[in-house]
């Protein structure tokens, strides 16, 4: 399914062929632990490393005589061979070699994610070192709160894509692992010595314990992570669409003038689709991350419930994040920024933004809390209402200006007092001033 979402890379490395291919590896080094054991001689071992191939019309046509893929696959490979081909699954079970395969293509697939997620980042910290010190107003439940900065906005996100990061690494840790034990995983066909050379080979570490199968939260988790990217993604999206609004208008995404359209019927519209496009995108992850939970609990030592939901979820879970990473890449790259606009709306409400300040200054002169606060909340709910200047109204109250001067609301009413301590939030990140 992944190829409709133009990762090309994503698309390979979830394909037939290289699936096929991956099995073949698997069972290569198998086939050379089995050598140093003494048990495949010496000659039937270099016979079938440079020999062995898996033909892929050939195992889809024996599939459909087999009805297993694994079998198919094994006819194949002989099919390339001569008596040296019994040694090929020799003492192994399906799951080893699909398991173990499984885990390689993952970790390709992660690795890929890996590196859009730091180019991503890339982008957002240049975007967000442009606009460290571009005011914009600050909103909780969508209203308008206290100014902030546009680049200390963006980065919060360079934080949150940084413990992705992290994250994935974990994910890689957790499943770069093998498995070649054997029917319920006892290690009663091949040893654990074959193992732990054919996983060395493979650049695997050793599965502890295993089934059949290797257990599948580390697989969940994997899902889980890719969600939670997918999900930052969409609130990410989410913002940049709610500063897109007509209202609001203090960011857009790239928008092509001339040729792109944003409605059959309006002209004049610019739609955020492409932000719109990750939100909706990052509700299909979820779902995946669901079905990777609902994996984990199989009969006994293993059944195949799972398989058929893993052969659609991993590679367009894979697939879907690494296009909504793309997606999203564009818009931060092209992201048009509108600091007048930004200015603008600070100054929407007539400086009731301040109120917090002038709060603190009262308490500060030893107002109690609760006269000073119904002080400054009167004359906001006032400006508010009315749609007047905050600090006139203030002006006019006696007990405010017996303690506070022209020089303090001044000073209270300064939106740039705001910006006194940006660059120590950038440097918490190891951004200094100027940094890229």
């Amino acid at each position: 399914m992944i190829d409709r979402y133009s990762v090309p890379e994503l698309t390979a490395i979830w394909s037939d062929e290289h699936k096929f291919k991956t099995w073949l590896k698997v069972e290569l080094a198998v086939v050379e632990a089995w050598g140093d054991e003494g048990v495949v001689p010496a000659a039937d071992v270099t016979a079938i490393t440079s020999q062995a191939r898996v033909n892929i019309p050939d195992v889809m046509r024996y599939i459909e005589e087999t009805h297993h893929d694994v079998t198919a696959f094994l006819r194949s490979v002989a099919d390339s061979l001569g008596d040296e081909s019994r040694w090929i699954h020799y003492g192994l079970t399906s799951n080893d070699v699909w398991d173990t395969a499984t885990c390689l293509q993952f970790l390709e697939a992660i690795d890929f994610i890996a590196d859009q997620v730091a180019h991503l980042n890339t982008i957002v910290t240049r975007r967000a070192i442009e606009h460290r010190r571009t005011i914009c107003i600050g909103r909780t439940h969508g209203v308008h709160a206290e100014p902030t900065t546009f680049g200390l906005k963006l980065a919060v996100w360079i934080d949150e894509l940084r413990r992705h990061e992290e994250r994935l690494e974990l994910v890689r840790k957790h499943l770069a692992v093998g498995q070649m034990s054997g029917p319920v995983g006892t290690h009663a066909s091949v040893p654990p010595s074959v193992e732990a050379n054919a996983c060395a080979r493979l650049g695997l570490n050793v599965a502890p314990v295993t089934t059949q199968i290797i257990q599948r939260d580390r697989h969940a988790y994997a899902l889980s992570v890719l969600a939670g990217i997918g999900t930052s993604l969409e609130k990410f999206a989410t913002e940049i669409r709610a500063l897109q609004r007509t209202e609001v208008r203090e960011a857009e995404e790239p928008f092509a003038e001339g040729a792109q359209t944003g409605s059959s019927s309006m002209p004049h519209k610019r739609n955020p689709e492409l932000c719109e496009r990750v939100c909706g995108l990052a509700r299909t992850l979820r779902g995946y991350a669901n079905t990777g939970l609902e994996n984990m609990p199989l009969w006994h030592e293993r059944d195949i419930s799972h398989s058929s939901a893993e052969r659609i979820a991993f590679p367009d879970a894979t697939g879907l994040l690494a296009y909504s990473l793309q997606i999203f890449t564009k818009v931060m790259q092209g992201l048009v920024v509108y600091p007048e606009r930004m200015r603008e709306n600070v100054d929407l409400t007539h400086g009731l933004i301040f109120s917090a300040k002038v709060l603190n200054a009262l308490l500060a002169t030893g107002m109690v809390r609760e006269d000073a606060y119904q002080i400054v909340q009167r004359h906001a709910m006032h400006a508010w209402h009315d749609d007047l200047p905050y600090r006139e109204l203030l002006e006019t109250d006696e007990v405010v200006t017996s303690r506070l001067s022209a020089s303090d609301l001044d000073a209270l009413f300064d939106v740039d007092a705001y910006l006194a301590h940006i660059e120590e939030s950038f440097g918490r990140l190891g951004i200094a001033n100027g940094d890229e």
